[in-house]
Order: structure tokens, then sequence, then C-alpha cells
């Protein structure tokens, strides 16, 4: 009775706005709790043990269904009843999953139309999680059911702060024939059913493929039209999207005021569209899995917290993350060095990170991720990362409230276009790295350029930008481009890669010169020809901007670039290849268009981008050091100036200090002109 009369206080609270949206006062630090993996008596002593290294959060629920549903219709509550109350009495806060991304027995068996099915006959099996067509109506009624029962019994428990929808949602090649149906449905809509326009955006006369009737419109097993491949892509983004938004749908009608939704979006960006898919979450995450041991260099965290939290608007939480070695088989068991986890941790903080989580509290004895290590092993004992995570949480306890809600004016970008991404996989110019976006984010990274990044397949508002860097925009609308040609003419610097305006939204190739009429006075060249170079680098020639070393190289594509108003800053030293001009600038209206028309080395693509943040007057002082000392900044709540400076090496390293006039955060004592960074190490500057 006691427990009802708090849990109706609680409700009542909430519903009168005592409770704003859930608001971060600190930094929530944890991991994923899964007690249902491990002997019942581990309860206790792992909230014991949680409390004595001053674990914030955990996560559970999300792969439960099975649980929580042993058999069709029937519900058991009171296993994680027990886990919800005891994180409660512990001051411990939940974030809470539903469970629809592993479905129970009891539903493949009974109604096998649920499972995916793939192209040419390929066939999901029960076994594994994510199995199923996420469209399919039988599915989706369980899904609906499973939901609204564990609100209903859960929504107003205090122990939760917020709600994950699913988890780490892909369309992993769904080819159901309700879900082509659903296809061929969107297709009519997007061309008003007028089959002519399709075939004539598509190419479809091409080998005689056009169609005169929907009913004959193919599905995808047998096809090779790259303008049919993309818009299947968008399509899984749009449905993936909208089974977000309906499960967000289904929990907003029950959560209170003060807890928020979410769900755990993989690192990679290509096959989710976020900015819809954020819409109705206030804390979107990201499960991120990096280097470590001589590999860790923070890259990955600061890549996928650029996307996360441009796109979110905002602070955003980790929900997964490397506690000790990773991996489905034993191959690539690589335990973190001392000092890796709490430098790591601070890494995520220092891109808007709210949160941080590991997967996971403790690690499996059994299953597909026995190897996939938690903080605690198999022996369940407090163990070294342990006690490194138990020295950061209680770091965060002291100065948490002094790093979180970091806010960020970033004044580069980096255009990230998900349609280019596929459409370059679809027709390959190389049998590597297709999309190099990584190697343009680390040529800002590596110089301490921060950057966010932009989807602009949906987003083309520049303004707040003063400079521009574009990883091969192979796939574009006419108004995208006619957004970067203002952008340039109003007074910003572009870097443009290779491959840039070739084709329309449609994946068709543009019947003009590339990079396109639009671009083509901010870019002042033209081009007829390319080629594929050979896999040895060619060095370039020496020229005013760029020396003729082996680090300064170009490899892989080569566009012959006619100059118009542009000049020629690079040629490749070659007999052949070095009659054009692979890299040129373009002075339009009051800005500068940069075009690298080939695959550049790494060195390369740093000293252009470093030139182009020169003229954009972008550099800061932090510009001034170069990776492994690694600096992110930003403001916190109080309006001052946060500096996280990292040493990502294994050799202490003494620098200058361009924050002298502030405090040092960790060790709590006044900045000086100089600061050590030890192995693996962080140092945190306010002022």
């Amino acid at each position: 009775m006691k427990k009802k009369l708090f849990y109706s206080l609680v409700l009542l609270l909430a519903t009168t706005n005592v409770f704003a949206q859930y608001k971060f006062d600190n930094i929530l630090y944890g991991a994923a709790y899964y007690h249902e993996y491990m002997p019942s008596e581990r309860l206790d002593e792992d909230i014991k043990m949680m409390k004595a290294a001053n674990v914030s959060v955990v996560r559970v629920g999300e792969s439960s269904w099975a649980l929580f549903e042993p058999q069709e219709g029937v519900f058991e509550f009171a296993w994680m009843d027990r886990i919800l109350d005891k994180m409660q009495a512990a001051g411990i806060k939940v974030m809470f999953g539903t469970p629809t991304y592993s479905i129970p027995a009891w539903m493949a068996h009974r109604y096998p139309e649920v499972l995916a099915e793939h192209t040419k006959s390929g066939k999901a099996y029960y076994g594994i999680r994510q199995n199923m067509d996420f469209t399919n109506p039988t599915y989706l009624f369980f899904c609906e059911r499973i939901i609204r029962k564990l609100m209903e019994h859960y929504a107003q428990h205090p122990a939760i702060i917020g709600y994950q929808v699913d988890n780490e949602v892909e369309a992993r090649g769904v080819n159901n024939r309700d879900y082509f149906v659903g296809f061929r449905n969107y297709v009519k809509g997007k061309f008003h059913g007028d089959l002519q326009l399709l075939t004539k955006e598509w190419g479809m006369n091409y080998w005689g493929m056009n169609i005169n009737t929907w009913e004959e419109f193919y599905p995808l097993d047998g096809v090779t039209n790259p303008s049919y491949k993309l818009e299947w892509e968008r399509y899984n983004r749009f449905r993936l999207a909208e089974f977000l938004n309906w499960q967000c749908d289904i929990v907003n009608q029950y959560k209170r005021p003060d807890q928020f939704v979410t769900h755990c979006f993989m690192p990679s960006f290509h096959n989710i569209d976020h900015v819809e898919s954020f819409r109705q979450m206030q804390y979107p995450a990201g499960n991120v899995y990096h280097n470590v041991q001589d590999g860790q260099d923070g890259r990955s965290i600061a890549y996928v917290g650029d996307y996360i939290r441009t796109v979110a608007k905002g602070n955003y939480l980790i929900t997964e993350t490397n506690a000790q070695a990773i991996g489905w088989d034993s191959r690539s068991q690589k335990p973190l060095y001392d000092g890796q986890l709490r430098q790591n941790a601070y890494a995520q903080l220092a891109s808007g990170a709210n949160m941080v989580g590991y997967w996971h509290w403790h690690t499996l004895h059994y299953g597909q991720e026995t190897y996939w290590r938690g903080i605690l092993g198999q022996d369940l004992q407090p163990n070294r990362i342990y006690n490194e995570f138990t020295t950061t949480a209680k770091e965060f306890k002291r100065i948490g409230k002094n790093l979180v809600n970091l806010k960020k004016e970033n004044k580069t970008a980096i255009l990230y276009s998900h349609d280019s991404y596929h459409a370059l996989n679809f027709m390959p110019y190389t049998n590597w790295e297709k999309y190099p976006v990584q190697m343009v984010h680390s040529a800002l990274y590596n110089q301490n350029i921060e950057t966010d990044i932009i989807p602009c397949d949906k987003w083309t508002d520049f303004s707040k930008y003063k400079m521009l860097v574009i990883p091969p925009l192979y796939v574009a609308a006419d108004n995208l481009l006619e957004k970067i040609e203002a952008f340039v003419k109003n007074g910003g610097i572009v870097v443009m890669m290779f491959k840039s305006g070739y084709t329309n939204e449609y994946n068709a190739v543009r019947a003009e010169l590339p990079p396109s009429s639009i671009l083509r006075k901010a870019a002042g060249f033209y081009y007829q020809e390319y080629a594929n170079i050979p896999n040895t680098p060619l060095r370039l020639t020496e020229n005013a901007r760029f020396a003729a070393t082996g680090k300064l190289t170009a490899s892989e594509w080569y566009e012959f670039l006619i100059p118009e108003t542009a000049k020629p800053l690079a040629y490749a030293e070659h007999k052949f290849y070095g009659k054009w001009a692979c890299i040129t600038e373009n002075t339009y209206g009051k800005g500068k268009l940069i075009y690298i028309g080939t695959y550049p080395s790494q060195d390369l693509l740093e000293n252009i981008i470093h030139q182009a943040a020169t003229e954009a007057t972008i550099l800061t002082p932090q510009s001034d050091f170069k990776f492994p000392i690694i600096i992110r900044s930003g403001k916190n709540d109080a309006g001052k100036s946060l500096h996280y400076i990292f040493n990502f090496s294994d050799e202490e390293k003494t620098v200058n200090n361009p924050f002298s006039k502030g405090t040092e955060l960790i060790s709590g004592e006044k900045a000086t002109d100089k600061l050590t960074l030890g192995a693996w190490d962080v140092k945190i500057i306010e002022n």
C-alpha cells in the first residue's frame, strides 16, 4: 500500500509540472545490467558493488521479451519489479528498454510470417536477435501489446528516468512480400502514380526494364538499376524512422513529464534517417565501440558525437561502449591499458555526452557474446577495470556539475550524404573506402579543428558556418548544389572532394559537364575524363602550395580538371595524368571553393584543410596542437568555457597551456603556463 501511495504521489507531482522533463544536473555513469542472466543471489551483491563504485545509472530490459511474456498473452513482471525496487532503494537511476528487438520463441513458432525474408530466397531463422520483418502486422500487434503492458506497469516507477525504444535498429536486409508492397506504394506516392515520370527519372528503358502498370513493378532480388537501389535505401530509412516514432508515440502516452525517450543508434550513420528518428527523442543515444591499446585515439568517439550532437541539436547519451575486450569470439581480446577507460569516458563528455554507459556490468557465462566483456569478468569480482571505473565515477560525482550539458558553437561542418554513401557502394571506384567521411573527420580532428557533421540529404541551412568540408557528394539534388554555390558566393570557404555533383537526386548522371552547371562558376573548372590510377600513390609536382614529398600523394581516382577561372594547386608527377590539375582553388563572390579531384593522402587532405581553415579565420589557439594532443572545447551551464586536453599516447607530454587563466577541474588547482599529461591522460580547464 505504501509503495502504491508513493507512486501515486510521483504521478501527481509530475502531472502538476513540479518535475520538468528530465534535466541533467550531473553526469550519469553506469552500465547495462542484466540480472536475468545471473544467479538470483547476485542482485544484492551487484548493487552493493555498484554503490561502492558510485554507479549512478543502469540500463535494463531491452532484450527480455521472452521473460516478460514467456507464453503468448501471459505476462510476468515480478522478476523486474524486484530489480527496479532495489535500484530505487540504492539511489541508482534506471533506463528501461522496450524489448522489441528480440522476439520470444513462441512468436517465431506460431507466427513464422514475422521472420525476415531476404533477397534471392534468403531467410532468417530463430536463434538470433533482430531476425524479424519490423513492418509485419503480426509482429507490430505483439510489439504494441508488450509495450503497453510494460508502460502500464512501470511508467510510474520512481527509479525510471527514461525509456529506450527498441535497440540498434537497422533494416538488416528485410525483403518480405509486404515490405516490397510497401516500397512499391511508397514509390507510387513519390511519383504521384506517374509511370512515365518514373521511367524517365530512373532510366528504366535501359535493358528494357520499363513497366506499364504498377503491378509489374519488380522486387529487389534481381535489380541492377542504381536509382531503384538508392530509393530502396531511402525507403529503409523512412520505415525505420516510422517504426521508432511509432514506439515513441506509444511510450509518450504513458511516460511521466519528467522522463525522456531515447534509442541507442549504431555508430555508423548510413542506414538511419536520424533527423526524423530523433524527432521525439530529447536525448538520443549512441553505441560507440572503438580502438584501444596503442590504437586508442578518440577519433571514433568524436566522430559519433559530432554527428549525434549536431542532429539532436543538443546533448546525447552513450548507452554502450568498451569496458574490457570485445568480440563475438576470442580472436580480438585487447584489454584497455591503464588509464584508457577513464580517458575514453572524458572523451565522450568532451563531445557533448551527458551519460556514459558500458556494455555491460558483468561478463556473460554463455551465449554469443561470452567474450564481449563487461566491467566485471566471469569471476564477478572487483578487478582493475572496476577500480578505474570507481576512480572515474568519483571524479564525475565531484566535478560532473561543471561538465554536464556541454554546448558547442562550431564554425566548421562536414556535409554527410546518406545517398552518396550508398550510391558509391553500388558503383564503386575503388576496392576499399568508397565514401571517405571518416578520413575527412580525422583531417579536422587531428588538427584540433572542431566540427559538426550535417546530414545534407535533409539539412541545407549552412548559415552558422564559415567552412564546409564535403566528402564525395556523388548524389545531390539541384537545390543542395544551389545552397553550396550560394554559401561560397556569400563568403564561405568550401573544400569539396572528387565525384561531387556527378548525379542528380535519382542517382542518374547529369547530362552536362561535371561538376554540374550549378557548381561550375563556383568551382571554376570542368572535366570530361577521369581514370583509376595505379595503386602506388602518385607524388605531386612541386608548386607554391604543396611540396613534392612522399606523404603528399594522390591515388585511386583522378579527374582531368580543366581550369576556367580556378587556379591549379597541384598536378600529379606522371607523364600522362600530370597534364591535368588534380586540385584547384577558385575565388567566387566573397568566398572560395577548393576542389580535390583525386583521392588524397591523409597528409595532403590535412594540408588542404588547414590552409582553407586559415582563410576562413576559424583557427583557434588549440589549432596549434596536433594529434596526439587533442583539445575539445565548449561552454557549460554556468556559461564558462571548458577545455578538455587529451594525451592519446603512452608517453608523458608537457605542452604549453593556451588556457592558463583558469582552473584545472580534476585536481582543483589553478592552471599554469605548462601542462604535463601522463600516458592516456586528460586535463580539464575551466575559465
